[in-house]
């Protein structure tokens, strides 16, 4: 997959618009009554870059970053102001904040996820692109120590214990992390004269399966 593993910008992506999409296939019956079914198992995210833009640096800041990734075609990581950490925003990251898998005394590599609970139903979604040096990881309730205990793949968000958890530990993360994405436009179009009256350009951004 073509994905260059550089964030862009946070301090152009704070600000942006975007968030969650689901798609829900809904069929009405003759009797009133709907059917409804998904094909997708994972929400997929969409941002608009655009909206964040404040000078004429961060427009050319952009341009650079657009063309470095050769529109579309490269992937990229984007920070989610709203979405980030295994915790709320306002909390600091704990190896307490999420649990990850269940030890069977065999496997030792486990893939990172965060779970979105309401009420009594959930959703548990893959975190692929973890932040280099914010992963923490909690065996059985006891914290354990990165490059001792375990090792983290950023590129796709699995971590590797040294020896097996044994059967029945819980594994628990905490972390903040990145949405992979890329471009969803091949063409950025702006005007120096509108920028400076307040108008943006329109920079779609869709987050990609890894």
């Amino acid at each position: 997959m073509n994905f260059h593993e550089i964030r862009f910008p946070a301090n152009l992506s704070f600000g942006s618009v975007g968030g969650p999409e689901r798609r829900t296939e809904v069929v009405t019956l003759a009797n009133g009554y709907e059917e409804r079914n998904t094909p997708w198992a994972h929400s997929r995210r969409r941002y608009d870059a655009g909206v964040s833009m404040r000078s004429l640096d961060d427009l050319e800041t952009l341009i650079a970053f657009f063309e470095a990734r050769r529109g579309q075609l490269f992937g990229f990581r984007w920070k989610d102001w709203a979405d980030f950490k295994s915790c709320a925003p306002s909390q600091e990251v704990d190896y307490r904040d999420q649990l990850i898998a269940t030890g069977d005394g065999s496997t030792t590599a486990f893939q990172m996820v965060k779970t979105y609970r309401s009420g009594e139903f959930s959703y548990t979604r893959p975190i692929q692109k973890p932040v280099t040096g914010s992963v923490k990881l909690g065996l059985h309730g006891d914290a354990q120590i990165e490059t001792v205990h375990y090792e983290v793949d950023t590129a796709t968000g699995i971590v590797t214990f040294m020896s097996p958890p044994a059967a029945g530990a819980e594994v628990t993360a905490g972390f903040e992390f990145d949405v992979p994405v890329r471009f969803a436009t091949d063409r950025i179009e702006s005007s120096v004269a509108s920028f400076k009256a307040g108008d943006v350009p329109s920079v779609p951004v869709v987050e990609v399966r890894v």
